[in-house]
């Protein structure tokens, strides 16, 4: 038990660490081949956030236990409403002025309720996880497109065009993003096996581990990177790390189980976690669009998202011990 605690510990440091590697040398990269920052953002900062729960959940897939990757989509996109925007709003309020991440969050509530539409039979079929890839491919195309649209004074692009620049050179991108891709394959297998060796040991189900320990532990490069662009006043940027990360977290890694381990999965999943991460993001959504002005997330909101995840995390632990 000991080692497979140490071997957890160990794949999410090594995990967190490797991912903002991963993400530095490919951001770095569209660099210096002259991407637009804003799409850099939009894209490849995006899919990146998103790497440790894509490694996790193949990892997870190809050991034949989907219910700790399926817990890894909701449990991550879960803890990045409640958990990561809520401490970062603690940290300091929330001002959302850009256009274009407002056209981003009816995209990830339309594929909210599409995924659910797609578990609806109880199984994640093969069917289901090339038609999240495909889906996939469409997103990017609309964000590509949205991200050419953005007005030059749009609050987001300002941001990115601030945050994104050259660092190094060539080499030392490319350098960074493979020793960052390799260290994700790595760290994830190491914590799979750990978390996985841990459910059996506690007598949970992969399911309660992966949206709990796995979950939170893959957020925590949404949580450094959106309390960063916040204390630096790029509030756009902090909350476009965690839509961006909610969508790709249901369209890339949600296919990985789909199509190397489908089949029937825990119906809490569908029944318990699905509402609520929908509910969350319908919250997230109201407070962005705001009312009669531009939308905030204020520190009695951030709070109250803090609170519900807390509430949610013991909820989760009881129900498993009356199983």
């Amino acid at each position: 038990m000991m080692v497979s605690v140490a071997a957890v510990i160990a794949g999410l440091v090594v995990l967190v660490w490797s991912a903002d590697r991963f993400i530095f040398g490919a951001a770095q990269t569209a660099t210096h081949c002259k991407v637009p920052p804003i799409l850099i953002g939009l894209t490849i900062v995006s899919i990146g956030t998103s790497a440790p729960e894509a490694l996790v959940s193949l990892s997870a897939s190809l050991r034949g236990n989907p219910g700790l990757a399926i817990g890894n989509v909701y449990g991550s996109n879960i803890a990045n409403i409640a958990l990561v925007l809520g401490i970062t709003a603690l940290v300091t309020p929330l001002a959302v002025h850009s256009v274009t991440l407002r056209r981003e969050l009816p995209i990830l509530l339309i594929i909210n309720v599409a995924v659910i539409a797609l578990m609806f039979d109880g199984t994640l079929g093969q069917l289901e996880g090339v038609l999240l890839l495909i889906a996939m491919v469409v997103v990017m195309a609309i964000l590509i497109r949205l991200s050419r649209s953005a007005g030059a004074s749009d609050p987001i692009k300002l941001e990115f065009d601030d945050e994104l620049k050259e660092q190094g050179s060539m080499a030392k991108a490319l350098i960074w993003l493979l020793v960052g891709l390799v260290l994700l394959v790595a760290s994830a297998k190491l914590l799979v096996w750990g978390a996985v060796d841990i459910a059996h040991a506690m007598g949970v189900s992969d399911l309660v581990i992966g949206l709990s320990i796995v979950a939170i532990g893959t957020s925590l490069p949404e949580l450094a990177a959106s309390v960063t662009s916040a204390l630096k006043g790029e509030h756009d940027i902090a909350i476009g790390n965690v839509v961006g990360s909610n969508i790709f977290n249901f369209l890339l890694v949600l296919a990985m189980p789909a199509l190397f381990a489908p089949g029937p999965f825990a119906q809490e999943a569908l029944y318990r976690d699905a509402p609520i991460t929908l509910a969350l993001t319908v919250a997230l959504f109201l407070m962005a669009r705001g009312v009669r002005k531009a939308g905030y997330i204020m520190r009695w909101e951030g709070a109250i998202l803090l609170t519900v995840f807390i509430a949610y995390m013991v909820f989760i632990y009881y129900q498993s011990l009356a199983v």
